[in-house]
């Protein structure tokens, strides 16, 4: 048996009472600290502290990192100014995703990538076989720490605890070597919920001291540390992908919905011919979203069927803790993806009826 890798906030978990840890990707990780449901409320209302320390960052840097970095993302990096973030993907020659990726511009030919935990050592190899001479990676992963606050009230809970002004901070920036309770840290406004929120990337060793800060700082405005479930159900009801369940090898970013990041015009780069032939031709498959008309809940790799046949499986579902309703994410055969579609889904043997409803299922008024 291998151990379970652990952030270096682990130690301060043994705080919280109702604490509970899963093995996630090979990571000893909580699920939960008070209930998913009482977290997921949180976020939407207040704000919650997630430790997503276990993600990856690489460093690019040198002369070639941008045409390089150009190469290998569907995403236009040339578009990035100094200080702005982009969300982007990483393809396979036939279109399937290799692993779905932040890239942040830190000035002339320096970037940090922010990859998917579990694809930490694929990526790295990934990147490495098409890496130029002219363009250095460092994967500086074990040494990053990093926490998101996310929810209404982040913005305020930040500015009493950093030095720099993060309210004036727009979508997809970033600022560098922010002061928080003595260290220094790399503050973005992107987000994973739905939510307006922040993520705060510092050394491992100056995680746990920045985490207490901001729990005793967000005391006030209802702040509560955030588990792998509710971030799970959050991003969900925001129709926001996960790794592994709405992209994978065999998923590729049109099928998934995530077209506009994808910039088929930008100049070359791996994957380009296979989308370009995909947007001409139509996706075979779309991901669409399903509410449950009979009861039941639908779970990730349930199939889908109209009449007597399947036409594709959910890739995630739950009980939307937000909206109370049964809904889920499903990649479905394009024929049959209009809204209104009556579809069964097979709950454990049975198949209960369901319809092709609009997703996001939540958008937060701005």
């Amino acid at each position: 048996m291998t151990a379970l890798k652990r952030t270096p906030l682990y130690p301060l978990y043994a705080g919280y009472s109702g604490v509970r840890c899963i093995d996630f990707g090979g990571w000893e990780l909580p699920v939960q600290f008070s209930g998913i449901q009482k977290e997921h409320e949180a976020v939407r209302e207040r704000a919650g502290l997630f430790d997503v320390s276990h993600m990856g960052e690489f460093n690019v840097t040198g002369t070639g990192a941008e045409s390089f970095l150009q190469s290998v993302t569907t995403n236009d990096v040339s578009k990035l100014e100094d200080g702005q973030a982009q969300y982007t993907l990483m393809c396979y020659p036939d279109g399937g995703v290799v692993d779905d990726l932040l890239v942040y511009k830190r000035g002339v030919d320096s970037y940090m990538l922010v990859v998917n935990a579990s694809n930490i050592a694929k990526d790295w190899e990934w990147l490495q076989q098409h890496k130029p001479d002219d363009a250095q990676m460092e994967n500086v992963s074990d040494q990053t720490a990093l926490l998101a606050l996310q929810g209404p009230a982040a913005a305020t809970i930040l500015t009493v605890a950093v030095d720099s002004n993060v309210v004036s901070l727009g979508s997809f920036r970033f600022i560098e070597h922010a002061g928080l309770f003595g260290a220094s840290a790399l503050v973005s406004r992107t987000g994973y919920t739905g939510e307006d929120g922040f993520e705060i990337y510092c050394r491992a060793e100056d995680a746990p001291l920045i985490w207490q800060g901001l729990m005793q700082a967000g005391e006030s405005h209802g702040l509560v540390p955030a588990g792998l479930g509710a971030r799970d159900t959050l991003r969900f009801e925001a129709k926001l992908p996960l790794y592994g369940q709405e992209l994978s090898a065999t998923i590729s970013p049109l099928e998934a919905g995530l077209g506009f990041f994808v910039k088929l015009d930008k100049g070359s780069f791996i994957g380009q011919e296979a989308l370009l032939a995909q947007k001409e031709q139509g996706t075979p498959r779309k991901l669409v979203g399903l509410e449950m008309l009979d009861r039941g809940i639908p779970r990730s790799h349930y199939p889908v069927f109209l009449e007597s046949e399947q036409i594709g499986e959910v890739t995630t579902g739950t009980q939307s803790p937000t909206l109370k309703r049964n809904l889920g994410l499903a990649l479905i055969d394009s024929r049959f993806a209009q809204l209104g579609t009556q579809v069964e889904v097979e709950i454990r043997g049975k198949r209960l009826k369901a319809e092709v409803v609009k997703a996001p299922f939540y958008k937060r008024t701005k």
